[in-house]
């Protein structure tokens, strides 16, 4: 097995081998990309009207853009479905996710046929639970893909220790005292590493799916420092709630991995604590609000399983929102390398804009 580094801790990736060293980098089309001393930023925005219907026939005109409450000037406009895509399936195996991991494998295969066009856009399988895996690296290959998903499974909920011991504060194996009643999920490490080693590196129009409950129990990175790698790395995050509301016998709590420890990631957000308190009478103990933030925050969009939205129902309208977003381009007049918030609207008052809230500027 081959580290990866995580920071503060040095933690073994099965699979994690030569992530991006083959990994297709796709150009733009009619659009300007971040490059050293060039300050232009774009922005994926979808609007949709008040039936929640995607609105498509927008001009540059019609959109404002500000920066840290400085207006900025639209450069580049295009509504292109047709840019190359590139996409990221993160995938919960862990103990709560047992009893859906059908559910998830056959929509998930249907949504990978449908979004991804051989030869054109790529994607990626990576599955977590008590570890983050790499199944299937970037591939435009169907083929590939379904072999990747088939090998989905939920491991049986064991006390399994790492080679070595090694990793966790104080030594010893998995999971941590105190934590790992589902035999551990790893959904923030999942997040930090499909961004930094497969996201960061490519270009154009980028995506996570995250099918998962949202309750993360052993990562190494809190919250806010997987929302930030997604942030550097352009990424949105579409974010799927798929809940076993019987998967948990007790309660549970969603905090910074280990107090006093890595705390809130590089620089952190200035948002404050990332602890999400989960109480015995449920509250959030499902981890919408982990979900929810992790959209919101990154540009992408949260959806909720249930009888009325069923997932492949939640694939479609993914499907729809990529290939009905405007292309915004400016030449940002800030400095520094602190985050900057941006702020799109539109002039219809009657739209919702849908746009990532702020970015990282390229050093």
């Amino acid at each position: 097995m081959r580290p990866i580094v995580v920071p503060d801790f040095q933690v073994s990736r099965r699979g994690f081998l030569g992530l991006v060293a083959s990994a297709p980098a796709f150009a733009w089309q009619d659009a300007p990309t971040f490059s050293t001393g060039v300050n232009v930023v774009n922005v994926f925005v979808g609007v949709r009207n008040k039936q929640g219907e995607i609105v498509r026939d927008l001009t540059k005109d019609d959109f404002t853009l500000d920066e840290d409450g400085r207006a900025q000037t639209i450069k580049y406009f295009s509504q292109q479905s047709d840019l190359p895509l590139t996409l990221g399936l993160l995938v919960d195996t862990s103990g709560s996710q047992r009893r859906l991991i059908d559910q998830e494998r056959n929509a998930s295969r249907e949504f990978l046929w449908q979004v991804v066009r051989e030869k054109k856009d790529s994607a990626f399988i990576i599955h977590f639970d008590f570890d983050v895996e790499l199944l299937q690296d970037l591939t435009s290959s169907h083929k590939d893909l379904d072999r990747a998903l088939d090998d989905i499974t939920s491991p049986v909920p064991t006390m399994r220790r790492r080679q070595g011991g090694g990793g966790y504060p104080g030594g010893g194996g998995y999971p941590p005292q105190g934590r790992g009643q589902q035999g551990g999920t790893a959904l923030y490490d999942a997040v930090l590493l499909a961004s930094d080693d497969m996201m960061r590196k490519q270009e154009g129009r980028k995506a996570l799916i995250l099918l998962s409950d949202g309750v993360d129990q052993g990562s190494k990175v809190t919250l806010n420092h997987a929302i930030e790698s997604a942030q550097r790395a352009d990424t949105l995050v579409y974010s799927i709630r798929f809940a076993d509301s019987g998967a948990y016998s007790g309660p549970v709590r969603i905090d910074s991995p280990f107090p006093g420890g890595i705390g809130r990631g590089r620089g952190g957000m200035g948002r404050g604590p990332s602890t999400i308190p989960i109480g015995p009478s449920g509250g959030n103990r499902d981890g919408r609000k982990v979900l929810e933030r992790l959209a919101k925050e990154t540009g992408g969009s949260y959806f909720d399983v249930s009888d009325k939205m069923p997932l492949d129902r939640v694939y479609a309208r993914i499907e729809e929102e990529l290939r009905s977003q405007y292309n915004l381009g400016y030449t940002s007049d800030g400095s520094g390398t602190q985050y900057r918030k941006i702020r799109v609207a539109v002039k219809t008052k009657a739209l919702t804009v849908q746009a990532r809230d702020g970015y990282y500027p390229a050093p």
